[in-house]
């Protein structure tokens, strides 16, 4: 899988997201001189933590038998402190279906458990940038 994000207008900042035959679009807040047009690459990281939390409980409910029939997860954050290397993400988990105490607390413990969630808490993560051969400014 490669992501590849290319500029759409030399003028702004909107920009297509390519992740395989998907195409997404990220763009700036207007008041930080964008346009506003599509989610900023702050809201993708948020997203992919909510996204990665509802599927593993989707999974893991099946698996398990448990009858959990929908999953709604909002994310909000605290960036206030983000400069200073601390953001904060607060995330409500909506759980769907009759269930019990039990089952609720069980899920509730499974989606801090998934995948991205482990990613952005406990791994070193390291960013290698290359310049490719050839770039030229047009």
């Amino acid at each position: 899988m490669t992501v590849t994000v290319n500029t759409v207008s030399h003028d702004g900042f909107r920009h297509s997201i390519k992740i395989d035959d998907y195409e997404l679009f990220t763009d700036v807040p207007k008041s930080a001189g964008g346009e506003g047009s599509a989610p900023s690459p702050h809201d993708y990281f948020d997203a992919s933590l909510a996204a990665c939390k509802a599927l593993t409980l989707k999974m893991y409910a099946q698996k398990k038998d448990i009858p959990l029939t929908g999953v709604t997860v909002e994310i909000k954050h605290d960036a206030e402190q983000e400069q200073k290397g601390h953001y904060t993400l607060i995330v409500k988990l909506t759980l769907k279906g009759v269930l019990t105490d039990a089952q609720r607390q069980e899920l509730r413990a499974v989606a801090d458990k998934c995948p991205v969630h482990k990613l952005m808490t406990s791994a070193e993560i390291e960013i290698e940038t290359h310049l490719s051969e050839g770039a030229f400014s047009q």
